[in-house]
C-alpha cells in the first residue's frame, strides 16, 4: 500500500513539474530534443537554420564558431551518436533562453567511441519569433549523476 501511494505521489509530482514549463520554456527544450537527434544524425541543413551566425561552441578540445562546428558534425570529426538527458531546465530573461542538459553522451571523437557525463549550456535567442542557438557548451561532470 505504502509503495501504490508513493508511486503516485510521484507521478503526481511529476506532472506538476512538468506542467510548470510555460509554452516558451516547452518550445526551447523541444528545440534542444531535436537539436540532439539533427546532431545524431548528421542533419547539418536543419543545424544550419538553427545556429545563430555568431554562434560559439565550446568542447573539451577548444571552441570555435558555426561553421566549424557543422563541418566538424559533416565530417563526422565528432558524431553525437546519442544524448540520454537525465535533467533538463530552462529559465527565459526576455528573448533569451538558458537551457541546461545534464547528459550523458555517446559520442564518436577521431574514429573512437567515448560516452562522457556532461552539464551542457545552450543559450537560445528569439529573432523575429524563432529560436536560435547562440551558444553551446559542454562541461564534463566528474560522475554520470554529477556526484
Amino acid at each position: 500500500m505504502k509503495t501504490t501511494i508513493l508511486g503516485l505521489f510521484l507521478m503526481l509530482c511529476t506532472s506538476w513539474s512538468f506542467a510548470q514549463n510555460s509554452a516558451a520554456e516547452q518550445e526551447v527544450i523541444d528545440l534542444s530534443k531535436q537539436k540532439w537527434q539533427w546532431m545524431s544524425d548528421k542533419n547539418v541543413d536543419k543545424l544550419d537554420n538553427l545556429f545563430h551566425e555568431k554562434a560559439v561552441f565550446v568542447h573539451m578540445g577548444g571552441s570555435w564558431g558555426k561553421e566549424r562546428e557543422l563541418n566538424i558534425i559533416e565530417s563526422g570529426g565528432i558524431w553525437y551518436k546519442k544524448a540520454d538527458i537525465h535533467e533538463v531546465s530552462v529559465k527565459i530573461i526576455d528573448h533569451t533562453a538558458i537551457l541546461l542538459n545534464r547528459i550523458t553522451l555517446l559520442a564518436e571523437v577521431g574514429g573512437n567511441e567515448v560516452s562522457n557525463p556532461f552539464e551542457v549550456t545552450e543559450v537560445y535567442v528569439k529573432q523575429d519569433g524563432i529560436w536560435k542557438l547562440g551558444s553551446l557548451s559542454f562541461t564534463k561532470l566528474m560522475a554520470p549523476g554529477g556526484d
